[in-house]
């Protein structure tokens, strides 16, 4: 007759089975590389034969931590992220957490010295807007191991809890069908390398979108790196206006804060921007930047949901930490046309 496996109800039932100590259990479930390798070994081994599984929110409890969550954003500098970060951050407060908001600086190096920061203070969990292409997976990767994390904004495939953010595919998709229906097609305006991972998916989206019409795509491709966007996109255009303009009078630029600076250069060089009369060219963006409605003329542009991408981030790390266990998830909120002057 098999002899049934004890069912064990909590770490210090598995402690004694284990032939270890409750403390250094609890060492390991906090931190397992904190543990020698042969312990670390028993305890996994043990955790496999018992089918064992700690409540992490227990866990947390004990520890005394349970209210604190990182929020690590690409650069707060920026308008979006400011904005979206303060969203996330009020929903944490209105959750019970005591959320702490860590920018990177668009510097990947800088983002893996926070994700160390945060390991040793042990939060009950972290929202993280990684800067993406540039972001060091395998540190990521090796923190999301040990510290619950939800991504939000820019995503690295496979990592953390969940990742919330947009469907930027459906962005462009959407501003050329508008574009299109009022106006001559658009060209594409995009960095040649991109910071942000979203726009190639928001190019995707523009050429997808002109298949559909049966148009043909003319993306503009400009030189710069780094997250000074709108003086990319002026010093960008101006290059562009100098070799003889753009190739349709309609610009469909990657983000808002490219097309901040395209307006800028229209106005250096005399050009009249918007839907009137006396206009030549048409300027859009995408993610309604916070000073989106403040330009001149006022941009039209595709707004994120902040609302629902914070709410949404938020609520997933909160049901983690109080134990939820579910599969991987990627949820994508789609955006809102906003017509306004520019185009």
């Amino acid at each position: 007759m098999t002899r049934k496996t004890p069912k064990i109800r909590n770490m210090e039932e598995f402690a004694s089975v284990s032939g270890l100590s409750r403390p250094t259990v609890s060492k390991y479930f906090n931190d397992p590389e904190s543990v020698r390798a042969s312990t670390r070994a028993r305890i996994e081994q043990a955790l496999e034969h018992y089918d064992y599984r700690p409540n992490i929110y227990a866990i947390n409890q004990n520890r005394k931590l349970t209210k604190n969550v990182g929020i690590v954003v690409p650069y707060l500098a920026d308008p979006f992220f400011a904005e979206i970060a303060r969203n996330v951050e009020q929903r944490c407060i209105d959750a019970g957490f005591r959320p702490t908001l860590y920018s990177a600086h668009g510097d990947p190096a800088l983002e893996v010295e926070i994700l160390d920061s945060l390991r040793s203070l042990k939060p009950a969990g972290v929202l993280m807007a990684p800067l993406g292409r540039s972001s060091i997976r395998a540190e990521i990767e090796k923190f999301c191991g040990h510290v619950p994390t939800v991504l939000f904004d820019s995503n690295i495939p496979d990592l953390g809890l969940a990742f919330v953010g947009s469907n930027n595919t459906q962005f462009s998709m959407l501003m050329v069908e508008y574009l299109c229906r009022t106006g001559e097609p658009p060209c594409f305006l995009e960095m040649r390398t991109p910071s942000n991972p979203n726009a190639n998916k928001r190019r995707q989206g523009y050429l997808d979108a002109m298949a559909r019409l049966g148009l043909e795509p003319k993306v503009v491709r400009i030189d710069g790196e780094g997250w000074a966007f709108e003086e990319i996109g002026r010093a960008g255009a101006h290059g562009v206006f100098d070799a003889g303009g753009f190739p349709s009078t309609t610009v469909l630029c990657s983000n808002d804060r490219l097309a901040i600076g395209v307006l800028t250069a229209c106005w250096e060089k005399g050009i009249r921007v918007g839907i009137d009369g006396e206009a030549t060219i048409r300027v859009a963006g995408q993610d309604d930047h916070p000073l989106a409605r403040y330009t001149c003329p006022p941009l039209t542009t595709i707004a994120q949901d902040y609302e629902a991408i914070s709410s949404h981030a938020v609520n997933t790390l909160a049901r983690a930490v109080e134990g939820e266990k579910k599969p991987h998830e990627t949820t994508l909120f789609e955006g809102k046309l906003v017509m306004r002057y520019s185009a």
